[in-house]
């Protein structure tokens, strides 16, 4: 079996991790990573496969000191991503019950009108995340939940504090970010909770208070995990997506002149750019028993990371993966996960993306970097720190 090292803080892997990851795969389907003791799954068909045998699974357990730890553990140990059945499906039934009453689709237009009316007022050049996809994805995910405009400023920086604790290193100060914006934002949430239990509206906090399942409902615990974790893997994935999404699209300006001429490929070309360049790179599975992925056994309790953004290069199942095709069809890219832990927001990131991108496509003729965009140093989410465009030709 190939042993590989891969540095996740190299800052050209960074940059750009699609060589070395081209190579990974080559080398070998799936491999032992010695500096974490994790295999990396770096085909398609491993990558799948991680991603949808039940004996992989997120089985969480407390990080210790578990009492310095707290508010960290408790949003996960009550979150579906972190639990298998019978626990996730009870999770997820009841937050899906809740999630899917029209509450997706019903944002649709709203969800236009705020991406157009975001670019009415951006300047030239400007920043596309601060200008465009941080605000609007804030108000979408706020407008869904039911967090009132005066709060909606608190979100960003919150999710961001937390989700920095999903790469694979970190700083002691950004764990302790971390876990101030945990109890922060857990407190938030319980008190709208509250407010919606006693005034509910129609909106997702409202509906997550009232969800059953029979005589089952949510814990005041685990509504606020879900509520979070909702708004983090929405906020988070669409932002970074969009990021990465139209820096590719710029650079192929024979693939930008195709859809600037046909508008319908506008729901291709979101799915091109999560596949080309997705925003999250690295989910890890725990094995429950011994399982085999491609050639590797995996034994009990040894860990499996499926490696996204290699899987959805892999030319064993798209067509010259290293270009970028915004009529690519069928595009069965893993940025949504599969299996029992594909993304509940999906169709949600659709729409936000679709939405933005119609309206950047509406607002210049022409559009340009203005500069170089800088990647955030980070692996598992992938991320630029700014995207400043131009409309002007020159």
């Amino acid at each position: 079996m190939f042993r590989v090292v891969i540095d996740f803080e190299d800052p050209d892997f960074i940059r750009d991790p699609y060589p070395a990851l081209a190579r990974l795969r080559e080398q070998a389907p799936v491999s032992r990573h010695e500096p974490t003791g994790r295999w990396l799954a770096a085909s398609h068909a491993t990558a799948d496969a991680v991603l949808r045998d039940r004996r992989l699974g997120r089985f969480w357990r407390d990080r210790e000191p578990a009492e310095w730890w707290e508010p960290f553990n408790l949003l996960h140990r009550n979150q579906m991503m972190e639990n298998e059945p019978p626990d996730h499906t009870r999770l997820r039934t009841l937050v899906a019950k809740a999630f899917g009453r029209g509450h997706v689709e019903r944002l649709r237009p709203a969800v236009a009108a705020s991406a157009a009316e975001l670019l009415s007022t951006a300047g030239d050049p400007f920043d596309l995340l601060t200008d465009l996809a941080e605000p609007l994805a804030v108000t979408v995910i706020a407008e869904l939940l039911g967090v009132p405009a005066v709060d909606r400023h608190r979100l960003r920086p919150w999710s961001a504090a937390i989700v920095r604790m999903y790469e694979v290193s970190r700083t002691p100060e950004a764990e302790q970010e971390a876990l101030t914006a945990c109890r922060e934002f857990a407190g938030y949430i319980r008190a709208l909770a509250a407010e919606r239990t006693a005034h509910p509206e129609d909106d997702l906090i409202s509906h997550l208070v009232a969800a059953r399942d029979g005589t089952d409902r949510l814990t005041g615990d685990e509504l606020v995990a879900s509520a979070i974790l909702l708004l983090n893997a929405g906020h988070e994935a669409s932002v970074n997506a969009l990021g990465g999404g139209l820096v590719a699209l710029l650079r192929h300006p024979d693939q930008l002149a195709r859809l600037r001429a046909d508008r319908a490929l506008v729901p291709t070309a979101i799915e091109e750019m999560i596949r080309y360049d997705p925003p999250l790179h690295l989910f890890v599975r725990t094995a429950a028993a011994p399982v085999t992925i491609g050639d590797v056994t995996i034994p009990p309790g040894g860990e499996i990371a499926a490696l996204l953004g290699a899987a959805n290069r892999d030319p064993a199942v798209f067509r010259d993966p290293d270009t970028f095709d915004v009529t690519r069809t069928p595009n069965p890219h893993l940025g949504f996960g599969a299996g029992l832990h594909f993304c509940l927001g999906a169709p949600l990131a659709r729409i936000e993306l679709q939405a933005a991108l119609s309206a950047l496509l509406d607002h210049a003729p022409a559009l340009h970097l203005a500069t170089e965009p800088t990647h955030r140093p980070t692996f598992v989410l992938r991320a630029f720190t700014a995207v400043h465009l131009t409309t002007d030709p020159a």
